[in-house]
């Protein structure tokens, strides 16, 4: 059973198992976006994970879990939106773990954060592994909270007698991006020439198949309580862009403005959108602009030499982001290329019907 199957992550997973010749149940929203879901031989049950009683009825009869579904948000936003964010990420994994118990699971695979991975004080650039706690004093998302939340529910769980095992996600880059996710909005942005600025920062990403490999090494190979961070490769933001730009073939006119200024003007827009329009997207936000500024690297070492796990490339990955997006009628830029152009992306991360 995998609940998120309609997220970046679970749309990858859905199509992995299903290759493999497993059986997938999935927890699906009414009313939620299932075009990840078209075509594909799975078995849904409509519900929330808010809603125990739906996630007692998704559980039952499976023998693993794995479990992506959250809120993800970069914004502090208002009273309600902080508790949509708790519900749905902290007391969605309670309910999840409490079912898979008592319906006998054999193991669950909890998507983590890299979020909840801290970082050393003194030089948050420096490789983070999964030993270092959150610092609890710093300025942190209500989604950054939320996961390290869900770690102590996973914890609890582990207590109470359930196989639990957390797979660390990074930024996901790759196809199967329908809703699509903030990454994927920001690659369509770029090459629509509608990213005008953009700051000096770096992160960990992680390709779509690299995180689907890691998720399927921790429920064959995972020690029980443990977590492990899975990354493909740090950039900088301007060498994203640039790999954007050589797959796209468009030069977006995207300038680099201090941080200190994005922060400052983000801030104040922040807090006016939050209050007036908190419905309304926002591109950059406070909490996204200070993550970015650590530069945070990952260290690998429990994930490659406990598991396995062998990370492939990023450059791959960008292109089959690209090649889906434009196959789907996101990328509107007329010197764009046509999907598959690029001899990266020819034929990767398409629904069925564009790769015919």
């Amino acid at each position: 059973m995998i609940t998120g199957a309609t997220g970046h992550l679970g749309a990858n997973l859905v199509r992995r198992l299903l290759d493999e010749g497993d059986k997938v149940r999935v927890l699906v929203r009414e009313r939620g976006h299932e075009a990840a879901l078209d075509g594909l031989e799975v078995e849904r049950v409509y519900g929330d994970l808010r809603d125990l009683s739906a996630t007692r009825r998704a559980v039952a009869g499976c023998t693993h879990v794995y479990h992506c579904a959250a809120k993800v948000s970069t914004i502090d936003g208002d009273a309600a939106h902080r508790r949509e964010i708790y519900e749905c990420n902290v007391l969605g994994t309670h309910h999840l773990l409490c079912a898979a118990r008592e319906a006998g699971v054999v193991r669950v695979v909890v998507t983590g954060s890299f979020s909840a991975v801290g970082h050393r004080l003194d030089d948050p650039s420096a490789p983070s592994d999964e030993t270092l706690q959150v610092y609890p004093f710093e300025r942190l998302m209500p989604y950054e909270r939320s996961k390290v939340l869900v770690e102590h529910e996973c914890l609890k769980a582990v207590i109470e007698g359930l196989d639990v095992v957390m797979a660390t996600c990074c930024a996901i880059v790759g196809g199967n991006d329908f809703v699509p996710s903030r990454l994927g909005r920001t690659l369509c942005d770029f090459v629509n020439g509608k990213l005008r600025a953009y700051l000096r920062g770096g992160f960990e990403f992680v390709a779509a198949r690299d995180i689907v490999a890691g998720h399927l090494l921790c429920m064959d190979r995972g020690r029980t309580g443990h977590k492990y961070i899975f990354s493909t490769e740090f950039l900088m933001l301007d060498e994203l862009l640039g790999m954007f730009a050589e797959v796209s073939g468009v030069a977006s006119p995207c300038r680099r403005l201090p941080a200190p200024l994005m922060l400052a003007c983000s801030e104040i827009t922040s807090f006016y959108l939050s209050r007036f329009h908190p419905q309304r997207p926002q591109r950059l936000t406070p909490g996204a602009i200070r993550l970015l500024r650590k530069c945070r690297h990952a260290d690998l070492t429990k994930s490659r030499t406990e598991l396995g796990y062998s990370p492939t490339g990023i450059r791959e990955a960008v292109a089959q982001a690209y090649t889906f997006h434009q196959a789907r009628g996101a990328i509107t830029h007329r010197a764009a290329r046509a999907p598959g152009a690029h001899p990266l992306a020819a034929g990767a991360g398409l629904p069925a019907e564009a790769r015919s």
